[in-house]
């Protein structure tokens, strides 16, 4: 399985890509905003896509919005990970087409059940 992790911290790719490596994925591809996650799948085709909310440039709505619209990644599944929490802000995610969404910080057991439940 190919993923894509999207966030502007470099620790936090970092470290959710740490998490990914113990549950078992190898194949796993880092980018900083939205911008370069769309280069990314431009070049490689992905199995999911984990991103982050709030970042410079294109944040992950927008992201998900140019993936839900193209029609070569418009089914990868699609996790927004987030310190998000309003309610409306977990609606509007879910109407722009998110297949899961999940709150900082990230708890290894919880990621793996999350990719389990889209993949």
């Amino acid at each position: 399985m190919k993923i894509l992790v999207v966030d502007d911290l470099p620790t936090t790719r970092l470290f959710i890509k740490r998490l990914l490596k113990k549950i078992g994925f190898e194949h796993i591809i880092l980018a900083e905003d939205g911008e370069s996650a769309l280069n990314e799948l431009k070049n490689t085709t992905f199995d999911l896509i984990l991103s982050d909310w709030q970042m410079p440039h294109m944040n992950g709505l927008e992201l998900l919005n140019s993936v839900r619209k193209n029609a070569s990644h418009r089914n990868v599944p699609f996790i927004m990970i987030t310190t998000e929490t309003e309610k409306e802000k977990v609606i509007e995610a879910m109407k722009a087409g998110v297949d899961q969404y999940m709150i900082k910080p990230l708890n290894m057991d919880v990621l793996r059940e999350k990719i389990e439940e889209v993949a």
